[in-house]
């Protein structure tokens, strides 16, 4: 690899010395109490009151039992958080001293030594005032007042001659999930939960720097650095900018002078880079996300006064919506090669807004990695993702779709509530836009859809001048506003109304932009239902299950562990999930005694419904260009459509991922009289092969095979038709299908098939060896067909290899534990198996 620049030298005149910009962290000491109460609790930073209290013995464990059900008195309350803190000399001197809250939940008064600094209106925003005047050699003492987001909520709407769909909890800038989701309870937090620091500077500031790609071809990108500053004293200053490639020992480095004007902020300044022969960022499973990454210094003589890093790939992006004889596309094209996207929706970690540390968001990166994904949705009704997990998303090469926090309700629209969100839009844009696993913009989650198909306009009694007025409302925020300021400030990247941008209910849903079907689930439809609705992007879809029973045990007491209990009643925040979950169990499976097993057979169904989607929408490309479930981890410990639960357990879906978006995927549809099959490509690599296809009774004896020559790309699907007409009569119940692909001698892909539902299948009982191999492998193996084996551990919550698998009679299986176990810790497998329920 090799850089073209141009290098400027450059003569310095002397100016008084430059101290170097600091930060200075004010994390520690802090109290809390209730606004009418003398009694003062410690209170941890970053967190908040519902952690506050309960870590200091005044509620109980909010995720435990039903307690969450009785904490709504928290919200309703106004609390109070103080420290002191030492201010020295070394500080005072510095001309510029900041107060920085990057993130104040939601609505609070502000005081230093007992002066008003700041009122805030917006969880979301990061908060700046310039303290120096107010600050005192010695001890200083902040105070700050959060007042309750519901009271808020009420005065405001009290002011609107009109009701506002879900109006508690439009008016306040604040994770809206947290008045209470299908998903998550309601638990209202206020409270400090970023961090809090004293920054420092003189004479002049590195504000922000962007990254632009202006040229790319094989052999050269010509990328541009926009740097923005503020300066107190006009004079020259040194820019010293390095940038080498992620583990490749080639570097280079650029001095530039920049001439500054005093008092003039926001001063932006551009330069060039040329660099040949690019290594390109592709998303997961089409190469390597290469990295450079990129330092940037801003010194005085040879004093260094700050330095602001960023890690950037080289790559194009784009989404193509374009009229064809079927609708209008929807896909995202990338380094002008088509992508397939696989993935899920992502929702907040924790709806008590607990830290994540970045070895934690490269951990799950990393895993989502593996399970082949190459995209994940950002939903709108939680709270926008620390700057952790885009870079942990840069290096996995996941694509992020980013909606801004707004969900399921109409905002207001007045100015003081526009100019809010600006900023707060503004902030996000900034803080993420150079990172190249950012790849879509979209305002908001489901409020077109909402508006046009819930029936607001009826249900609130609307008449035609408030509706008019709540709709402008609505496209002068998306339409307008925070159009226009993605478009001024990241105009590279794509930018979407609403997902989706028509409801499910309407043909046209499926025929151009994205979709979230919902006819399973909420509308009640059998999951073959999937394989007739395919639209051009599926962004949202899926079906609950109960997370793992080891996790389960962790929040439920024993006495409490059956289906009818009042605590998984408190945890099942869908009013009809139970019902919905027993009449789709009951249309494939027995249902089975104990809550263990029916935990195992929910976690099934599940699975078989989101197979279903998934293989329908991969094999239907290139019509269906991406398909991401609902959802795929967890706020808090639910019965929810995760695929992972709270406790970080996978489901039977995460486990099913290894073949559900493995690069090639083989995938059949049966008919009355048809049994197709489908081979799916991403890669892209032309492949030649032969598909292998047996049939074989419950001993696992072939009785009757075949094998089918097989062209692969990335731009046709392979399909087999009439297979039905070329085996044996048998009993449907008796037999299933193995099919693979070889390519080389190589397996590629493979899959089990049943002709018929698991209720109908005819399993016989099942013997299962499992011998300890050390102290985290083990080998399994069965005398006959075993279905859906489950292994786990009684007293343990663990993490296998692989789980809710299929084994053969005489097959062995190796299976390795990946959760960390202490040195001479034991732990022993058990098994489920569907044959044995």
């Amino acid at each position: 690899m090799r850089y073209s620049v141009f290098i400027i030298f450059v003569h310095f005149c002397f100016f008084p010395f430059f101290s170097q910009n600091k930060k200075h962290e004010l994390n520690s000491s802090w109290q809390f109490k209730q606004a009418d109460s003398i009694n003062w609790l410690p209170a941890k930073v970053p967190g908040n009151v519902v952690l506050d209290l309960w870590h200091s013995n005044q509620i109980k464990d909010p995720y435990a039992a039903d307690n969450s059900i009785s904490l709504n008195w928290v919200g309703e309350k106004d609390w109070v958080y103080k420290t002191n803190f030492n201010c020295e000399a070394s500080v005072l001197n510095n001309q510029h001293i900041e107060l920085v809250f990057e993130g104040l939940d939601t609505h609070a008064d502000v005081f230093l030594n007992d002066s008003l600094i700041l009122q805030t209106n917006n969880m979301f925003r990061e908060w700046n005032v310039d303290v120096k005047q107010l600050l005192k050699l010695g001890k200083n003492e902040l105070r700050i007042t959060f007042k309750s987001a519901l009271t808020y909520g009420q005065i405001e709407a009290s002011k609107l001659p009109f009701i506002l769909p879900e109006e508690e909890r439009v008016f306040s800038r604040k994770t809206q999930f947290q008045f209470g989701w299908d998903f998550s309870p309601r638990l209202l937090t206020c409270g400090i939960w970023k961090s809090v620091s004293l920054n420092v500077w003189n004479e002049i500031q590195l504000k922000s720097v962007q990254y632009q790609l202006k040229k790319l071809t094989d052999t050269l990108a010509k990328v541009d650095f926009i740097i923005e500053t503020n300066c107190d004293k006009s004079g020259n200053y040194l820019l010293k900018v390095r940038l080498e490639e992620d583990k490749v020992a080639s570097k280079i480095e650029l001095n530039k002078l920049l001439k500054l004007n005093p008092k003039k902020e926001n001063q932006l300044d551009t330069f060039h880079l040329d660099i040949l022969n690019p290594n390109l960022w592709w998303t997961n499973g089409l190469g390597k996300a290469s990295l450079y990454h990129v330092s940037i210094s801003l010194i005085h003589n040879t004093n260094t006064i700050e330095t602001k890093t960023l890690a950037i790939g080289i790559r194009t992006l784009e989404l193509i919506q374009e009229k064809d004889s079927l609708g209008v596309s929807f896909y995202f094209k990338l380094n002008h090669v088509p992508v397939f996207m696989k993935g899920a929706n992502y929702v907040p970690h924790d709806v008590l807004l607990r830290s994540k540390t970045e070895q934690a968001y490269h951990t799950e990166l990393q895993s989502i990695k593996q399970k082949h994904m190459n995209m994940l949705r950002i939903w709108g009704g939680g709270f926008y993702p620390d700057d952790a997990f885009y870079k942990a998303c840069d290096q996995a090469g996941i694509l992020v779709w980013q909606d801004f926090m707004f969900a399921g309700a109409m905002y207001p629209g007045d100015s003081n509530f526009i100019t809010n969100v600006r900023e707060e839009i503004q902030q996000q844009i900034l803080k993420f836009r150079n990172h190249a696993s950012l790849a879509l913009w979209c305002g908001n989650n489901e409020i077109d859809e909402a508006w046009n198909n819930w029936g607001w306009q009826k249900q609130f009694k609307y008449s035609r001048k408030d509706s008019t007025k709540i709709w402008n409302d609505y496209q002068k925020l998306f339409h307008t506003e925070i159009k226009s300021l993605t478009k001024k400030l990241d105009p590279d990247r794509a930018y979407w109304y609403s997902s989706p941008s028509i409801g499910w209910g309407r043909k046209e849903s499926l025929t151009q932009g994205d979709s979230h079907y919902w006819g399973v689930w909420w509308g009640m439809q059998p999951f073959d239902i999937y394989e007739k609705k395919v639209g051009r992007f599926m962004s949202e879809y899926g079906f609950q299950s109960l997370p793992d029973y080891a996790s389960l045990k962790k929040f439920c007491p024993d006495s409490q562990l059956n289906l009818n209990s009042k605590t998984l009643g408190a945890h099942q925040k869908h009013t009809k999930g139970f019902e919905t979950i027993q009449t789709y169990l009951d249309w494939s499976y027995k249902t089975p005694v104990g809550l263990k097993n029916y935990t195992y057979v929910s976690q099934l169904v599940q699975r078989d419904g989101m197979q279903i989607a998934i293989e329908t929408h991969r094999r239907n490309k290139p019509y269906c260009m991406g398909t991401l479930f609902w959802q795929l981890n967890d706020s808090w410990p639910g019965i929810t459509w995760s695929a992972i639960d709270y406790y970080q357990q996978p489901k039977a879906l995460y486990y099913a991922l290894d073949r559900l978006y493995k690069t090639h995927l083989i995938s059949i549809q049966q008919t009355d009289s048809l049994i197709n099959v489908f081979v799916v490509s991403d890669s892209l690599q032309h492949l030649s092969g032969n598909l292998h296809i047996s049939m074989k009774n419950f001993k696992s004896e072939t009785l009757w095979q075949k094998k089918y020559l097989c062209e692969l790309n990335n731009k046709d699907v392979f399909k087999l038709n009439q297979l039905k007409k070329e085996i044996p009569v048998q009993d449907a119940g008796t037999y299933y299908f193995k099919i693979e692909f070889y390519s080389q001698e190589q397996v590629i892909a493979s899959t089990l098939y049943f002709p018929v539902s698991p209720l109908n299948t005819k399993l016989p009982k099942a013997t299962l060896l499992i011998k300890q191999l050390s102290q985290t492998e083990f080998e399994i193996s069965s005398d006959v067909f075993a279905k859906d084996v489950y292994l786990y551990n009684e007293k343990n919550a663990i993490i296998l290899n692989t789980n809710y698998f299929n084994l053969e009679a005489g097959e062995t299986k190796r299976i390795k534990i990946m959760s960390k176990l202490d040195k001479n810790e034991t732990i022993e497998l058990e098994a489920i198996t569907l044959n044995n329920l």
